[in-house]
């Protein structure tokens, strides 16, 4: 009699992909995937959503539970899919929510190999090919961003948080010689704008150094680094006897597209080492997690502009490319390809500029005796994680492939000029103002007001006027007000799919100013769903304040 673990086991094997070529059960992989897309495929609508509006259901997740006996792969896949309902589609050309890309379909396929055949890029042990697949992907974005390709390095981690990780921590060890072995014994500091991503406190807090530590400077209204106060505040701390782990020079930040003067950063670093004496030079991290896809511009001939686009996108691509071709000078860089590389989560590639420095985070060979057995490539001896996918490089390297320097300059150019067209838009009308209006992105920052406020003159009031502070607040009731009937409606299947921010930056008074946000990536948007934003917000408006409309 058969045991019935033989017998179970034998129909669990049918639920794998087959070791070897077994024609037939290729074809039923293949076919399983094709109708769990074509489930997929029955949920789309002209919504911005799959299936329809959907809240998630968080006390019935609380309630399940595992079953005695499995269910068939026909059985789970509709549950799978289900998962989906209400999911936003962020390739629909009426969704702009902060900075979530559309994978293209080789970013797709990418991903899907390597989670078929699951490597570890801990070694080339267990990675094979993959792991050579992450090396090509460094190598060519390396070679993008103005790095020596023979001397620079990389290594795909969990987000632009963990790119920071990497390069704070390889800054203290600069800073703070042996800190990886006995910990941080002296005061430290990490530099970095008033307006960096939040991921600087976490990683500042949770590699010891403290959050607290983390210096934050002064910007301009265009949002970037003010360098004189950068100075000041570096020389104030290098008097005090603190030790710079990092300085952080943000190259495309979340909310408003800021680009720190790179060039300046570096001229600074090396004066206060020539200055103050220092045995080590202070590490600087370009956190460019959204801003690195814009040195594909490196080479572009901006005067005879082959692609053809607009003068107000060319000028905005321009002005962007003055500031991030400067990527080179810093020691590492943040890339995430899963925003502006059009891959999908997580395809962050953390880069330095001398791949000498990731022996300062490495661990001794003898704390691991049961790795590292064959092979020559062995990432793991000094990455943070010891399991790492390769769907964050296959998924890169799909895109920098298919894609190539012309096909991220189109999709690029593309969503700055419609970026472009809500900004004209939005300038056109007497209630409305662009907080940004320096910026180059594909992000646009905006408020709305009641009819008959002078927003020629409002942002400047805003910001300065002491006496206009209770404005400020009611003004950022009613744009928290208008987003919310703006998203309830896009919930409800229908308009648009904004974001908001509850502080573009602080005024002069320190009273944040909210702002609503669209934030451009989809490769479908178009003019006319541009334009019919500030109509939604409008009628949002409108709404709010109760008045009736024609």
């Amino acid at each position: 009699m058969t045991p019935r673990y033989q017998e179970l086991l034998a129909t669990l094997r049918r639920q794998f992909p087959q070791p070897v070529s077994d024609p037939v059960h290729d074809a039923y992989f293949v076919f399983t995937i094709l109708r769990a897309l074509d489930q997929v495929d029955a949920l789309k609508s002209q919504m911005p959503m799959l299936g329809g509006p959907h809240e998630p259901d968080y006390a019935q997740a609380v309630a399940a539970r595992m079953l005695a006996s499995g269910q068939s792969l026909e059985a789970t896949v509709p549950q799978l899919v289900a998962q989906l309902q209400g999911m936003f589609l962020w390739g629909h050309p009426q969704s702009q929510v902060n900075v979530i890309t559309h994978p293209s379909i080789a970013g797709i396929i990418g991903v899907l190999l390597a989670s078929t055949y699951n490597p570890n890029l801990c070694s080339d042990e267990s990675g094979r090919g993959f792991s050579e697949a992450e090396v090509k992907a460094s190598s060519m974005a390396a070679a993008l961003v103005g790095y020596d390709p023979s001397r620079a390095g990389g290594v795909f981690t969990f987000g632009g948080t963990g790119c920071l990780f990497y390069g704070l921590k390889i800054g203290l060890e600069k800073a703070v010689p042996g800190a990886m072995r006995r910990g941080v014994r002296e005061p430290v500091v990490v530099l970095a704008s008033e307006h960096c991503h939040y991921a600087v406190l976490n990683a500042a807090g949770w590699l010891g150094i403290g959050q607290e530590s983390v210096v934050r400077v002064p910007t301009h209204l265009d949002n970037s680094l003010d360098v004189d106060a950068l100075g000041k505040a570096a020389r104030q701390a290098l008097a005090e006897g603190k030790r710079i782990a990092a300085i952080v020079a943000m190259m495309g930040s979340t909310d408003a597209f800021g680009l720190d003067d790179l060039r300046a950063v570096r001229a600074l670093r090396d004066l206060l080492v020539n200055e103050f004496e220092l045995d080590y030079n202070p590490h600087i991290h370009a956190d460019a997690v959204i801003g690195w896809a814009w040195s594909v511009f490196n080479d572009y001939d901006f005067t005879a502009n082959p692609l053809g686009f607009r003068g107000r996108t060319v000028r905005a691509l321009a002005r962007a490319h003055n500031r991030l071709q400067h990527l080179r000078l810093a020691d590492s860089i943040g890339i995430d390809f899963h925003k502006t590389g059009y891959a999908p989560y997580i395809s962050s590639l953390f880069l330095v500029q001398n791949a000498v420095d990731f022996g300062l985070i490495a661990r001794d060979r003898e704390a691991m005796p049961y790795l590292y057995q064959s092979g020559t490539h062995h990432p793991g001896m000094y990455t943070l994680e010891t399991s790492r996918s390769g769907t964050g490089p296959m998924a890169a390297l799909a895109s920098m492939i298919m894609l190539g320097r012309e096909g991220f300059q189109t999709l690029l150019g593309h969503i700055v000029e419609m970026a472009e067209v809500l900004r004209e838009g939005l300038e056109a009308h007497p209630d409305l103002t662009v907080l940004n209006g320096d910026n180059v992105g594909p992000v646009t920052l905006f408020r709305v007001y009641p009819p008959g406020v002078d927003t020629f003159t409002i942002k400047d009031r805003e910001r300065t006027d002491a006496g206009f502070q209770r404005k400020v607040e009611e003004y950022n009731r009613l744009n928290r007000q208008v987003f919310e009937r703006v998203h309830a409606e896009a919930l409800a299947g229908a308009g648009v799919v904004i974001s908001m921010t509850d502080c573009y930056r602080h005024t002069d008074h320190g009273v944040p100013i909210a702002a609503l946000k669209s934030y451009v990536l989809s490769p479908f948007t178009s003019e006319e769903r541009m334009r019919s934003i500030i109509e939604h917000v409008l009628t949002a408006r409108d709404d709010v304040l109760g008045r009736n409309v024609d």
